[in-house]
Protein backbone atom coordinates (compact mmCIF):
# COMPACT_ATOMS: atom_id res chain seq x y z
CA UNK A 1 0.00 0.00 0.00
CA UNK A 2 1.32 3.46 -0.89
CA UNK A 3 1.84 5.81 2.04
CA UNK A 4 0.49 9.38 1.66
CA UNK A 5 3.20 11.89 0.95
CA UNK A 6 3.98 14.60 3.54
CA UNK A 7 2.42 17.22 1.27
CA UNK A 8 -0.76 15.20 0.92
CA UNK A 9 -0.90 14.68 4.69
CA UNK A 10 -0.54 18.42 5.22
CA UNK A 11 -3.36 19.18 2.80
CA UNK A 12 -5.61 16.57 4.42
CA UNK A 13 -4.90 18.06 7.85
CA UNK A 14 -5.75 21.58 6.69
CA UNK A 15 -9.00 20.36 5.13
CA UNK A 16 -10.00 18.55 8.33
CA UNK A 17 -9.20 21.61 10.41
CA UNK A 18 -11.28 23.84 8.15
CA UNK A 19 -14.20 21.41 8.31
CA UNK A 20 -14.05 21.29 12.11
CA UNK A 21 -14.21 25.06 12.56
CA UNK A 22 -17.70 26.60 12.58
CA UNK A 23 -18.41 28.64 9.50
CA UNK A 24 -19.53 32.22 9.94
CA UNK A 25 -23.22 32.76 9.25
CA UNK A 26 -24.13 33.78 5.74
CA UNK A 27 -24.80 37.49 5.49
CA UNK A 28 -28.45 38.52 5.44
CA UNK A 29 -29.69 39.31 1.94
CA UNK A 30 -29.30 42.97 1.13
CA UNK A 31 -32.46 45.05 1.12
CA UNK A 32 -33.59 46.17 -2.33
CA UNK A 33 -32.02 49.44 -3.40
CA UNK A 34 -35.45 51.09 -3.44
CA UNK A 35 -36.61 49.64 -0.10
CA UNK A 36 -38.36 52.06 2.24
CA UNK A 37 -37.41 52.71 5.86
CA UNK A 38 -39.85 51.05 8.25
CA UNK A 39 -40.60 54.35 10.01
CA UNK A 40 -40.30 57.86 8.53
CA UNK A 41 -40.65 61.38 9.92
CA UNK A 42 -42.78 64.27 8.63
CA UNK A 43 -39.60 65.92 7.30
CA UNK A 44 -38.70 62.76 5.38
CA UNK A 45 -42.14 62.60 3.78
CA UNK A 46 -42.32 66.34 3.03
CA UNK A 47 -39.08 66.12 1.05
CA UNK A 48 -40.55 63.38 -1.18
CA UNK A 49 -44.19 64.36 -1.69
CA UNK A 50 -43.53 65.27 -5.34
CA UNK A 51 -42.17 61.79 -6.12
CA UNK A 52 -44.46 60.44 -8.89
CA UNK A 53 -44.00 56.88 -7.61
CA UNK A 54 -45.11 57.73 -4.06
CA UNK A 55 -48.52 56.60 -2.77
CA UNK A 56 -49.60 58.18 0.52
CA UNK A 57 -52.50 56.52 2.36
CA UNK A 58 -54.63 58.44 4.87
CA UNK A 59 -56.21 55.82 7.12
CA UNK A 60 -59.47 57.13 8.51
CA UNK A 61 -63.12 57.54 7.64
CA UNK A 62 -64.26 59.81 4.79
CA UNK A 63 -65.25 62.58 7.23
CA UNK A 64 -61.74 62.83 8.71
CA UNK A 65 -60.28 62.83 5.20
CA UNK A 66 -62.64 65.59 4.05
CA UNK A 67 -61.63 67.80 6.99
CA UNK A 68 -57.90 67.69 6.25
CA UNK A 69 -55.26 65.41 4.83
CA UNK A 70 -51.74 65.51 3.46
CA UNK A 71 -51.68 66.71 -0.15
CA UNK A 72 -51.89 63.80 -2.56
CA UNK A 73 -52.97 61.30 0.10
CA UNK A 74 -55.68 58.78 -0.73
CA UNK A 75 -58.32 57.84 1.81
CA UNK A 76 -58.49 54.23 2.95
CA UNK A 77 -60.49 52.56 5.71
CA UNK A 78 -60.50 48.98 6.96
CA UNK A 79 -63.39 47.77 4.73
CA UNK A 80 -61.27 48.80 1.74
CA UNK A 81 -58.55 46.26 2.51
CA UNK A 82 -60.37 43.48 4.41
CA UNK A 83 -63.43 41.30 4.35
CA UNK A 84 -65.95 40.57 7.10
CA UNK A 85 -68.14 37.52 6.68
CA UNK A 86 -71.82 37.36 7.49
CA UNK A 87 -73.74 34.98 9.74
CA UNK A 88 -73.53 33.68 13.28
CA UNK A 89 -70.24 31.81 12.73
CA UNK A 90 -68.59 34.55 10.66
CA UNK A 91 -65.34 36.32 11.46
CA UNK A 92 -64.55 40.00 11.07
CA UNK A 93 -61.61 41.80 9.47
CA UNK A 94 -60.02 38.95 7.53
CA UNK A 95 -57.37 39.17 4.81
CA UNK A 96 -59.06 39.03 1.37
CA UNK A 97 -58.18 36.32 -1.16
CA UNK A 98 -55.14 37.23 -3.32
CA UNK A 99 -56.99 38.34 -6.48
CA UNK A 100 -59.49 40.38 -4.48
CA UNK A 101 -56.72 42.03 -2.46
CA UNK A 102 -54.76 42.79 -5.63
CA UNK A 103 -57.76 44.62 -7.08
CA UNK A 104 -58.33 46.56 -3.85
CA UNK A 105 -54.71 47.74 -3.78
CA UNK A 106 -54.79 48.75 -7.45
CA UNK A 107 -57.87 50.90 -6.74
CA UNK A 108 -55.72 52.79 -4.22
CA UNK A 109 -53.24 53.61 -6.97
CA UNK A 110 -50.62 51.05 -5.95
CA UNK A 111 -48.41 49.52 -8.64
CA UNK A 112 -45.45 47.15 -8.53
CA UNK A 113 -42.99 50.05 -8.39
CA UNK A 114 -44.89 52.18 -5.88
CA UNK A 115 -43.34 53.43 -2.65
CA UNK A 116 -46.03 53.68 0.01
CA UNK A 117 -46.37 55.78 3.17
CA UNK A 118 -49.20 54.99 5.58
CA UNK A 119 -50.42 57.38 8.28
CA UNK A 120 -53.29 57.35 10.75
CA UNK A 121 -55.78 60.14 11.18
CA UNK A 122 -57.53 58.77 14.28
CA UNK A 123 -56.78 55.14 15.26
CA UNK A 124 -53.26 53.77 15.28
CA UNK A 125 -54.40 50.15 14.96
CA UNK A 126 -56.45 50.81 11.81
CA UNK A 127 -53.33 52.08 10.07
CA UNK A 128 -51.10 49.26 11.30
CA UNK A 129 -53.67 46.82 9.90
CA UNK A 130 -53.16 48.50 6.51
CA UNK A 131 -49.38 48.20 6.90
CA UNK A 132 -49.71 44.52 7.82
CA UNK A 133 -51.93 43.89 4.78
CA UNK A 134 -49.39 45.50 2.47
CA UNK A 135 -46.66 43.37 4.03
CA UNK A 136 -48.74 40.22 3.50
CA UNK A 137 -49.21 41.26 -0.13
CA UNK A 138 -45.44 41.31 -0.60
CA UNK A 139 -45.11 45.09 -0.46
CA UNK A 140 -43.62 45.34 3.03
CA UNK A 141 -40.19 46.56 1.91
CA UNK A 142 -41.91 49.31 -0.09
CA UNK A 143 -44.11 50.49 2.79
CA UNK A 144 -43.23 53.03 5.48
CA UNK A 145 -45.05 54.28 8.57
CA UNK A 146 -45.36 58.03 9.17
CA UNK A 147 -44.45 58.21 12.84
CA UNK A 148 -47.06 60.03 14.88
CA UNK A 149 -49.53 60.14 12.00
CA UNK A 150 -51.41 63.24 10.88
CA UNK A 151 -51.04 64.82 14.33
CA UNK A 152 -47.24 64.73 14.03
CA UNK A 153 -47.48 66.27 10.56
CA UNK A 154 -49.56 69.11 11.98
CA UNK A 155 -47.26 69.57 14.99
CA UNK A 156 -44.46 70.01 12.47
CA UNK A 157 -46.49 72.84 10.87
CA UNK A 158 -46.81 71.02 7.56
CA UNK A 159 -49.52 71.97 5.07
CA UNK A 160 -52.77 70.02 4.68
CA UNK A 161 -55.55 70.21 2.13
CA UNK A 162 -59.18 69.24 1.55
CA UNK A 163 -58.67 68.48 -2.15
CA UNK A 164 -58.61 64.86 -3.23
CA UNK A 165 -56.02 63.82 -5.83
CA UNK A 166 -57.18 62.58 -9.25
CA UNK A 167 -58.25 58.94 -9.28
CA UNK A 168 -55.49 56.58 -10.34
CA UNK A 169 -55.56 52.83 -10.80
CA UNK A 170 -52.34 50.94 -10.24
CA UNK A 171 -51.08 47.76 -11.86
CA UNK A 172 -49.88 44.78 -9.85
CA UNK A 173 -48.84 41.30 -10.87
CA UNK A 174 -50.75 38.43 -9.23
CA UNK A 175 -49.93 38.51 -5.53
CA UNK A 176 -47.88 35.86 -3.79
CA UNK A 177 -49.25 36.23 -0.27
CA UNK A 178 -46.53 35.97 2.35
CA UNK A 179 -47.19 33.25 4.97
CA UNK A 180 -47.49 35.64 7.91
CA UNK A 181 -51.09 34.76 8.85
CA UNK A 182 -51.66 31.66 11.00
CA UNK A 183 -54.67 29.74 12.23
CA UNK A 184 -55.77 28.46 15.64
CA UNK A 185 -54.07 25.09 15.28
CA UNK A 186 -50.73 26.81 14.68
CA UNK A 187 -51.26 28.98 17.75
CA UNK A 188 -52.14 25.94 19.86
CA UNK A 189 -49.04 24.08 18.67
CA UNK A 190 -46.83 27.12 19.41
CA UNK A 191 -47.89 27.60 23.03
CA UNK A 192 -44.86 26.89 25.21
CA UNK A 193 -42.78 25.89 22.18
CA UNK A 194 -39.18 27.16 22.28
CA UNK A 195 -38.64 29.97 19.79
CA UNK A 196 -42.25 31.18 19.82
CA UNK A 197 -44.13 33.72 21.93
CA UNK A 198 -47.90 34.02 21.63
CA UNK A 199 -48.90 37.55 22.66
CA UNK A 200 -52.30 39.01 23.53
CA UNK A 201 -52.40 42.64 22.34
CA UNK A 202 -55.73 43.61 23.93
CA UNK A 203 -56.06 45.94 26.89
CA UNK A 204 -54.96 44.25 30.07
CA UNK A 205 -58.48 44.12 31.52
CA UNK A 206 -59.49 41.66 28.79
CA UNK A 207 -56.34 39.59 29.20
CA UNK A 208 -56.88 39.37 32.97
CA UNK A 209 -60.56 38.53 32.61
CA UNK A 210 -61.76 41.61 34.47
CA UNK A 211 -63.80 42.44 31.38
CA UNK A 212 -65.14 40.20 28.62
CA UNK A 213 -64.53 41.25 25.03
CA UNK A 214 -66.99 40.96 22.20
CA UNK A 215 -67.44 41.54 18.50
CA UNK A 216 -70.54 43.03 16.93
CA UNK A 217 -72.82 40.03 17.35
CA UNK A 218 -71.50 38.12 20.34
CA UNK A 219 -69.47 38.07 23.51
CA UNK A 220 -66.17 36.21 23.51
CA UNK A 221 -64.90 33.87 26.21
CA UNK A 222 -63.51 35.57 29.31
CA UNK A 223 -59.75 35.67 29.75
CA UNK A 224 -56.91 34.94 27.33
CA UNK A 225 -55.41 32.05 25.40
CA UNK A 226 -53.80 29.89 28.09
CA UNK A 227 -50.06 30.49 28.12
CA UNK A 228 -50.18 33.71 26.10
CA UNK A 229 -48.14 36.73 27.16
CA UNK A 230 -49.51 40.30 27.37
CA UNK A 231 -48.25 43.36 25.49
CA UNK A 232 -51.19 45.80 25.14
CA UNK A 233 -51.21 47.41 21.70
CA UNK A 234 -51.27 50.98 22.99
CA UNK A 235 -48.29 50.44 25.30
CA UNK A 236 -45.89 50.36 22.33
CA UNK A 237 -46.70 53.96 21.35
CA UNK A 238 -46.20 57.09 23.41
CA UNK A 239 -49.22 59.29 24.30
CA UNK A 240 -48.78 61.23 21.04
CA UNK A 241 -48.94 58.11 18.90
CA UNK A 242 -45.20 57.95 18.24
CA UNK A 243 -43.75 54.46 18.09
CA UNK A 244 -41.31 53.82 20.92
CA UNK A 245 -37.63 53.28 20.16
CA UNK A 246 -36.31 49.84 19.21
CA UNK A 247 -34.38 49.59 22.49
CA UNK A 248 -37.45 50.54 24.54
CA UNK A 249 -39.58 48.02 22.65
CA UNK A 250 -37.07 45.21 23.11
CA UNK A 251 -37.08 45.92 26.84
CA UNK A 252 -40.90 45.85 26.95
CA UNK A 253 -41.11 42.58 25.07
CA UNK A 254 -38.42 41.08 27.29
CA UNK A 255 -40.33 42.10 30.44
CA UNK A 256 -43.40 40.39 29.00
CA UNK A 257 -41.41 37.16 28.63
CA UNK A 258 -40.33 37.27 24.96
CA UNK A 259 -36.85 35.88 24.39
CA UNK A 260 -34.33 37.18 21.83
CA UNK A 261 -34.88 35.47 18.49
CA UNK A 262 -38.47 34.44 19.26
CA UNK A 263 -41.12 34.52 16.57
CA UNK A 264 -44.00 36.63 17.90
CA UNK A 265 -47.53 35.42 17.17
CA UNK A 266 -50.05 38.16 17.92
CA UNK A 267 -53.79 38.16 18.48
CA UNK A 268 -56.42 40.53 19.86
CA UNK A 269 -60.22 40.70 19.58
CA UNK A 270 -60.59 40.38 15.77
CA UNK A 271 -57.10 40.99 14.33
CA UNK A 272 -56.75 44.79 14.36
CA UNK A 273 -55.06 45.84 17.60
CA UNK A 274 -52.60 42.95 17.29
CA UNK A 275 -51.14 44.53 14.15
CA UNK A 276 -50.01 47.55 16.18
CA UNK A 277 -48.17 45.30 18.62
CA UNK A 278 -46.71 43.26 15.75
CA UNK A 279 -45.51 46.39 14.00
CA UNK A 280 -43.64 47.32 17.17
CA UNK A 281 -42.24 43.78 17.32
CA UNK A 282 -40.95 44.21 13.76
CA UNK A 283 -39.16 47.38 14.81
CA UNK A 284 -37.66 45.51 17.75
CA UNK A 285 -36.27 42.90 15.36
CA UNK A 286 -38.66 39.98 15.84
CA UNK A 287 -40.22 37.85 13.12
CA UNK A 288 -43.99 38.30 13.38
CA UNK A 289 -47.13 36.30 12.58
CA UNK A 290 -50.78 37.28 12.97
CA UNK A 291 -53.53 35.00 14.23
CA UNK A 292 -56.07 36.76 12.03
CA UNK A 293 -59.14 35.09 13.51
CA UNK A 294 -57.86 36.14 16.94
CA UNK A 295 -59.86 35.65 20.13
CA UNK A 296 -63.12 35.80 18.17
CA UNK A 297 -62.15 32.63 16.31
CA UNK A 298 -60.65 30.97 19.42
CA UNK A 299 -63.91 31.63 21.32
CA UNK A 300 -66.39 30.80 18.58
CA UNK A 301 -64.87 27.92 16.65
CA UNK A 302 -62.58 26.25 19.19
CA UNK A 303 -64.43 26.01 22.52
CA UNK A 304 -62.15 23.16 23.66
CA UNK A 305 -58.99 25.20 23.20
CA UNK A 306 -57.67 26.48 26.55
CA UNK A 307 -58.49 29.86 28.05
CA UNK A 308 -57.38 31.20 31.41
CA UNK A 309 -57.70 34.36 33.50
CA UNK A 310 -55.07 36.08 35.60
CA UNK A 311 -55.19 35.44 39.34
CA UNK A 312 -56.72 38.32 41.24
CA UNK A 313 -58.08 40.07 38.16
CA UNK A 314 -60.69 42.64 39.03
CA UNK A 315 -62.50 45.43 37.18
CA UNK A 316 -60.20 48.39 36.79
CA UNK A 317 -56.99 46.37 36.39
CA UNK A 318 -54.37 48.63 34.89
CA UNK A 319 -52.78 48.18 31.49
CA UNK A 320 -49.19 47.09 31.24
CA UNK A 321 -46.84 50.10 31.55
Amino acid sequence: MNRPTPVLMLLLGLAASAAAEPRPPSPAPAAPADAMPLVVSPAWLAARLADPGLVVLHVGDPASYARQHIAGARQVDLPDISISMQGKDALHLELPPPDDLRHRLEVLGISAGSRIVVYFADEVASATRVVFTLDAAGLGDRTAWLDGGLAAWLRDHRAVTTAAPPARTGQLAPLAIRPIVVDASTVLASLGKPGFSVIDARDRVFYDGAQTGRSHERAHRTGHIAGALSVPFDSVFDPQGVLRSADDLRARFARAGVKPGDTVIGYCHVGQQATAMLFAARRAGYRVLLYDGSFEDWSLHHPAYPVETSAGAAPGSEKAP
